[in-house]
């Protein structure tokens, strides 16, 4: 809103100058001061851009170093299992929150940005319900969510997921809808392998065969494939979502199913 109103007040300046000092004709005023402000507005939005950019990406710089020292303790793990299982998730989830924790720090230097960027307080908002989300700090992803833009399937998917857990049903369905019919093809999976699943927590296995149909008519993936060859033939109890991974996992619906390692022994002589 300030970036609108500089620029104008920026050109009217400029056009006014050039009037009072009869640098030139009243018609060639008007021109040279509109085309200032149109010049100070495209300079002004590329040095918003660029503090944008520099901000989110120290946030983005935040969890990969954050999500780097996380794989790197997974890794040892893999090679040296851990004595607890659970001991183990609880640590996993204890540093996760330490990085989350700081990246939602660091986007507080995007909030004296709001009053200059367009939809900027939209973007923050999207990003901190995300975080919010990982946190499983589901009472301020649901404070954000009327705040926020969902203009990638994930997101939408987080607030698809929230719907379904508070029993929002018709909202539910509506928001799916709406979702789906601005999916390019080959995106979306996590969206349509969400939404059938929910069709089957409400018994509407009839309804979750026909959004898998529709899903690979529109993309190639084998989870959903699966789970569309499951439903038409009565294999209910093998349908799954695993196959979509990370993403899946991460709406919270479900836990990963982790199978404890067992010790390989080697033949030793006695």
């Amino acid at each position: 809103m300030f970036t609108i109103l500089v620029t104008l007040l920026f050109g009217a300046l400029f056009g006014l100058a050039l009037g009072f000092t009869h640098a030139a004709r009243p018609g060639w005023v008007v021109f040279w001061g509109l085309l200032a402000a149109a010049l100070s507005q495209v300079g002004i939005g590329l040095f918003l851009r660029g503090k944008v950019k520099a901000s989110m990406d120290a946030v983005q710089l935040v969890l990969l170093n954050g999500q780097k020292k996380l794989q790197q303790k997974i890794n040892q793990w893999q090679q040296r299992p851990p004595g607890s299982l659970k001991q183990a998730q609880i640590e996993v989830e204890r540093d996760q929150k330490v990085y989350i924790e700081q990246a939602l720090e660091v986007s507080k230097n995007l909030e004296p940005l709001t009053r200059w960027a367009l939809m900027l307080d939209k973007q923050i908002a999207t990003l901190r319900m995300q975080l919010y989300y990982q946190l499983k700090d589901y009472q301020k992803v649901d404070a954000l969510m009327p705040r926020c833009l969902f203009m990638e399937p994930m997101s939408a998917a987080m607030r698809l997921a929230r719907l379904h857990v508070r029993g929002e049903t018709a909202a539910a369905d509506t928001f799916f809808k709406k979702q789906t019919q601005r999916l390019r093809y080959g995106q979306g999976a996590i969206l349509f392998g969400l939404y059938a699943w929910m069709q089957v927590q409400r018994k509407d296995l009839e309804g979750a065969h026909k959004t898998l149909v529709r899903a690979c008519e529109r993309m190639e993936n084998e989870t959903l494939k699966a789970n569309r060859e499951h439903l038409a033939n009565n294999r209910l109890t093998q349908f799954s979502n695993a196959g979509l991974g990370d993403e899946w996992y991460a709406l919270g619906l479900e836990q990963p199913r982790i199978k404890a390692q067992r010790p390989r022994f080697q033949n030793r002589p006695f």
